[in-house]
């Protein structure tokens, strides 16, 4: 049953703990800047092969994407963060919306879900990262300036 899910299964919302001065990015929704995940939250997953990988949609030479230079991924995969949790339980797919203005963020799977380099991520939920804006913290002296 997806009705009760174990809390360790959600990474921590980084809304709810302090400022910790280090290296780890943050990012937040475009429209909003509410935090919504950290780097360390993003699963990495193997390249795909590209168009080739969506062959079974009819993908003309026109129409396909081009690798110069361009990154292949336009979403970061992410493991489930505890805001999350709310459109998560009970359900096998959905949207994942900003938990403060309910932008749209991306989507879920627990199915998974095909990346745009054509790799396949099982459970899938994806954040489309034309949504987000990735944060990172410098040091400066004694201070910290965040650099977007």
């Amino acid at each position: 049953e997806l009705q009760d899910l174990p809390r360790e299964v959600f990474a921590v919302d980084p809304t709810s703990i302090c400022q910790s001065p280090n290296a780890e990015v943050l990012y937040r929704c475009r429209k909003c800047r509410r935090a919504l995940f950290r780097s360390s939250s993003i699963l990495s997953h193997m390249e795909g092969s590209g168009p080739t990988a969506f062959a079974h949609k009819r993908i003309t030479d026109s129409a396909q994407l081009c690798s110069n230079g361009r990154e292949k991924c336009t979403s970061y995969f992410t493991e489930p963060v505890q805001w999350m949790e709310p459109a998560l339980l009970g359900v096998m797919e959905g949207q994942l919306l900003c938990p403060k203005c309910t932008s749209k963020l991306g989507s879920f799977s627990w199915r998974g879900e095909q990346c745009s380099c054509g790799r396949w991520v099982t459970p899938a939920f994806q954040i489309h990262k034309s949504r987000v804006d990735e944060v990172r913290t410098l040091p400066f002296g004694n201070f910290q300036a965040a650099k977007t």
